[in-house]
């Protein structure tokens, strides 16, 4: 190893980045084919570093953000569900809510894929650098009813605020009892206009009351939900019934 190829591998090994040292010379043969000029080369490199850092933070934030599966936007049929445009959602995907403290809202009957879209979101924001958290509505409760017994929910929900998006899955499978209720409703409203949330209801809001117990409760939670918000509705047939039907053999005529 000559000299300045020592110099550089003890420069990289200091400064943490790996990629740069992995494809220095390769970018260097490249510049000279091709005429580059000292910042032309300088940027190549570290916008191979820049990548490949991103690329090992984006696995490290998705998996932080503890998805159920990790599931994305090219996964999903738009061709089955006809009721959502794939051009919302593309335009959703850029995070432009995020950046504005916005929200969305998924409603819809179960296997409309409400869950897919909000982890896909999830993922792409987690991709781009963004720290991400999901889990059900009822997980969630759970950890905030932890935190308040043990005296810390005010620094759980400021906890939670520093995290740019919080997703909040399966609002209405199980109703919630006035204390889980009032819990809910201080996740949302910690969130209005600081940060962003994703949720997701197979319920219309009309119906929350019945899950929360309290009109006028649900009226102030939803109305701080969808002040600043995109609510999407889901139609149509379950998907997961769908791929069902194929598994199941025609029955034989006699």
């Amino acid at each position: 190893m000559n000299r300045t190829a020592s110099e550089l591998a003890f420069l990289t090994r200091a400064m943490k980045a790996p990629r740069i040292a992995a494809c220095a010379e390769t970018m260097a043969k490249r510049a000279v084919d091709e005429g580059w000029d000292h910042q032309t080369y300088l940027a190549a490199v570290l916008a191979e570093e820049v990548s490949a850092r991103e690329t090992h933070g984006g696995q490290h934030r998705v998996k932080a953000a503890r998805f159920p599966q990790v599931k994305t936007l090219d996964d999903f049929d738009f061709g089955f569900q006809r009721s959502v445009k794939h051009q919302t959602i593309s335009h959703l995907a850029q995070l432009d809510f995020l950046h504005e403290a916005h929200n969305v809202v998924f409603l819809g009957p179960p296997g409309t894929g409400k869950t897919h879209l909000s982890i896909a979101l999830g993922v792409q924001a987690a991709r781009r650098g963004h720290r991400v958290a999901f889990a059900s509505a009822q997980d969630w409760v759970g950890r905030l009813a932890t935190a308040k017994r043990t005296g810390r929910l005010e620094d759980e929900l400021e906890r939670l605020r520093r995290v740019p998006l919080v997703i909040i899955d399966e609002v209405g499978y199980i109703p919630f009892d006035p204390d889980a209720a009032a819990l809910f409703f201080s996740l949302i409203s910690s969130r209005y206009e600081r940060a962003s949330l994703i949720v997701s209801s197979n319920k219309t809001f009309s119906a929350w009351a019945e899950i929360f117990g309290d009109a006028t409760a649900v009226e102030a939670m939803v109305d701080r939900l969808v002040h600043h918000a995109e609510v999407i509705v889901l139609q149509g047939d379950s998907y997961r019934l769908k791929n069902r039907a194929k598994e199941v053999p025609p029955k034989k005529s006699r």
